[in-house]
């Protein structure tokens, strides 16, 4: 059996063997309440995108600057997220500028790097996966999550170099690897222990 705290979602996770007594597991897993609790209070706290909240956007926190009075659509000042419009389905409304925002950044920062690796690349698209921040299929669509506009740029275009990179080898080998570094024009590991590190702080913004 295998017990683990998942710090991107927050749920704690019992894994079982097939012809494992489901009742022995649940008493095991609470031997190791203390555990639990600790780990607990390693996850993130959720952060809602309420008024007064603060975003990590263009390497600096925005705050979200709420008056109903204001136009609906959010808009980027310095400092700050600008947006009206009631405040039910506010967060709704500043996470599908989000994600518009996410999927134009990421958009050209594909076409800029695509560009210099010499390879076409069929669509681009964002979701929000838990499990990876980008994926690059057969076909030449790539795919990222999201909440990588919320990371640093450094981040973010590590992450892009990545998946271009895909595109010429579908595997982590050592020639996939010296491609990437030359695409991004630095060493990629810096972005890599960041995502491991912070990442799963990311997927708690916008959960409110």
């Amino acid at each position: 059996m295998r017990l683990r705290v998942d710090r991107r979602t927050g749920e704690v996770l019992l894994t079982v063997p097939p012809r494992a007594s489901r009742r022995a597991a649940l008493e095991w897993a609470s031997t190791h309440r203390d555990w639990i609790e600790k780990q607990l209070a390693r996850v993130v706290p959720v952060a809602p995108l309420e008024p007064g909240a603060t975003v990590p956007l263009e390497d600096e926190p925005h705050a979200i600057d709420w008056d109903p009075a204001r136009p609906r659509v959010p808009k980027l000042e310095a400092g700050r997220i600008v947006v009206g419009g009631p405040l039910e389905g506010l967060e709704g409304r500043i996470l599908r500028w989000l994600r518009r925002r996410a999927l134009d950044l990421l958009g050209r920062e594909t076409a800029e790097f695509a560009a210099k690796a010499g390879v076409a690349v069929s669509r681009v698209a964002v979701g929000d996966p838990v499990s990876r921040w980008g994926s690059c299929s057969s076909s030449g669509a790539i795919r990222y999550s999201w909440r990588l506009l919320l990371a640093p740029s450094f981040v973010r275009r590590a992450t892009v170099a990545h998946e271009v990179a895909h595109r010429v080898h579908m595997n982590h080998g050592p020639e996939f690897h010296a491609l990437v570094e030359r695409l991004l024009g630095a060493d990629p590991k810096p972005a890599r222990l960041w995502l491991r590190r912070e990442g799963a702080a990311l997927h708690r913004i916008g959960k409110g």
